[in-house]
Formats: C-alpha cells, sequence, structure tokens
C-alpha cells in the first residue's frame, strides 16, 4: 500500500511539473502579454532617452503591445539601473543601459548597488554613438588644436560642462585632459538639455555629450563642433574630425545604448526582444533616422553584448586608475 502511494504521488509530481513547464514556456510564447516598462536611468532630453523612445516605438508597432519609456534619472543612472536589477525577471522591466551605466559607473562608484555583469540579463545594443566636443560659438577656437592651445595658455580657466558626473562625455574629457596634457574646470550637469541650454547661453564654453543630442544644435550654428571622440569620422557627420587626427594620436571612446533585463530571464524573451529590435533597425526607415541623429544601428546577440560590457567594464577600471578621476 505504500509502494502505492509513493507511486501514485510520483506521478502527480510530474503531471505538475510538466503542466508548470508548459505553462512557462506558454507565457514565454505569449510575451509580451502586458505593457513593458523601459527605465531611462537619466533625464529626457538626452540620447539615452531619444534612443529609448525610437526602440519603444518599434517594439510596440512589432510586437503589438505597449512599450512605455520611463525616466527615472539619479547617481549617474544608478538609482534607474538599479531598479530594474531588483524587478522580476520575466522581461516587463528593461533598462536602456548605457557605457556609464554598466561600464564606467562599475570603475568609479565604489558602492554602486548593482553588479553591471552578474545583475542583467544583456538584450542587444540598439545604436553605438561618438562623443562630441562642442564649444560656444563666441570662444575663439574653430577646432580641437586650437582648444588644447588655448586651454594650455589658461590652465583651468576655461569650463567645460558634462551630462552628468562620471557619464561617458565627463569621462571622454578626463581622458582629454590627460593625453592632450591640458587643465580644465569641469562643471556637472544632469543631463543634456540643462547643459546645451547654459552652452548656448554662454555660461561654460565648452560642453562634452553624446553625439545625437547635440546635432540639432550643431546644424543650426547655436554650437561649434570640434571633434568626435571615436577612432574614425562619424559617418552621419563626415565633416567633424576625429580627436585622434587633431593632435591626440590614440584617443577614442564610443558610446552605446542597449536593452538590457534583470539577471534570470528567460532566453526566450531575450531572443523575442532581440529579434524584434534587429528587425527595426534594418528598416530604412529607422536606419535613416538612428542615423540622421548621429546614432549608428547595432541590434547584436545577447551574448555578443553581455561580452562587450565585461570588456568595457575593464576598460573604464584601467582608465579611472589611469588618470585618477573621482565624482564631483
Amino acid at each position: 500500500m505504500l509502494k502505492l502511494n509513493k507511486r501514485n504521488l510520483l506521478q502527480k509530481a510530474a503531471v505538475l511539473c510538466l503542466a508548470a513547464s508548459a505553462g512557462a514556456v506558454c507565457a514565454q510564447a505569449d510575451y509580451p502579454a502586458k505593457p513593458v516598462r523601459i527605465i531611462v536611468p537619466y533625464p529626457a532630453g538626452g540620447t539615452t532617452d531619444i534612443i529609448a523612445r525610437i526602440a519603444a516605438n518599434q517594439l510596440t508597432e512589432r510586437l503589438k503591445q505597449s512599450f512605455i519609456v520611463e525616466n527615472k534619472a539619479g547617481a549617474s543612472g544608478a538609482i534607474g539601473t538599479q531598479a530594474v536589477a531588483q524587478a522580476a525577471p520575466d522581461g516587463y522591466t528593461l533598462v536602456m543601459g548605457t557605457a556609464s551605466s554598466h561600464g564606467i559607473n562599475s570603475a568609479l562608484q565604489k558602492n554602486l548597488p548593482y553588479d553591471a555583469v552578474k545583475d542583467f540579463a544583456p538584450v542587444t545594443v540598439v545604436a553605438n554613438t561618438p562623443n562630441i566636443i562642442i564649444a560656444n560659438p563666441s570662444v575663439p577656437v574653430k577646432n580641437l588644436k586650437e582648444l588644447v592651445a588655448l586651454a594650455k595658455s589658461q590652465p583651468g580657466k576655461i569650463n567645460f560642462g558634462s551630462t552628468s558626473p562620471g557619464g561617458s562625455p565627463h569621462m571622454s574629457a578626463e581622458l582629454l585632459k590627460m593625453m592632450a596634457g591640458i587643465d580644465m574646470t569641469h562643471v556637472p550637469y544632469k543631463g543634456a538639455a540643462p547643459m546645451l541650454t547654459d552652452l548656448v547661453g554662454g555660461q561654460i564654453q565648452i560642453g562634452f555629450d553624446n553625439l545625437p543630442s547635440s546635432m540639432g544644435f550643431v546644424k543650426s550654428g547655436k554650437v561649434r563642433a570640434l571633434a568626435v571622440t571615436t577612432a574614425k569620422r562619424w559617418p552621419g557627420a563626415p565633416d567633424i574630425p576625429t580627436v585622434a587626427e587633431s593632435g591626440v594620436p590614440g584617443y577614442e571612446v564610443s558610446g552605446w545604448f542597449g536593452l538590457l533585463a534583470p539577471a534570470g530571464t528567460p532566453p526566450a524573451v531575450l531572443n523575442k526582444l532581440q529579434a524584434a529590435v534587429a528587425d527595426a533597425v534594418r528598416s530604412p526607415e529607422v536606419a535613416k533616422q538612428l542615423r540622421d541623429l548621429g546614432a549608428e544601428p547595432v541590434a547584436n546577440a545577447p551574448d555578443v553584448f553581455a561580452r562587450d560590457i565585461r570588456d568595457d567594464v575593464e576598460k573604464w577600471r584601467k582608465v579611472v586608475q589611469t588618470t585618477g578621476v573621482k565624482l564631483d
């Protein structure tokens, strides 16, 4: 009798397990069955926000469910990023991560409340972009060589703004200072919009920004483009020289913007999201939209994205150790 009861229990357990597995598979197949949040860990109006909204619109169209962008700024992206790290791993809360949130922060913030590698399941990079060095038109420099010469003649007197302390644009400036042997004074801002407002208004002289959020100001003549930070000239702005060709050989910084989910999110969900993003950026209209902003569409695989994050963390740790930069 005991053997029969045990056999019955095992059979029932097997049926329940099979049903649970089928339910999980069905849930993944039906994904997304409700609205999905994309957390942008920076203020509205910046490059991360712009690219997140493009991605959200495309995912909404392709997956027939609402993808809603929510700005949760603070602590150089750490607050919004932490919120996603702690969210349920079901694919309904994503983050638009950056080289700052998932690379620089790991090197610069001693008590970072998340692990950029262990706490996330990468989906895909949506786009890459250079940073750009821009000047108020009243500053008597027309290119980066002239800026370096001016900064050397006036140590510490030139003010430069960045979109956040410890962000990719800020670190681009610190690397330039180190490699060019110049001293400029950092004025940190909470986002691209207030920094650009003050740059146009003359409150600061120089700005370091992601290219997409500055392109409109460059095209309108409100600011002067001096250089991009990538190793090669950017296809969307071929007239703007690189830092390396402007007298600082070996200089290179590039930014990425990618979707990540909490660690433990089912691979089927990650792959479904990645396929939808890839389909979007392959379309001529979306690719053109990104390139017109100064961004290059990517849509790489989750495992490739994960490897790149690990490499980025190591790279920025070396830069921070070499420059000795600290958060203001």
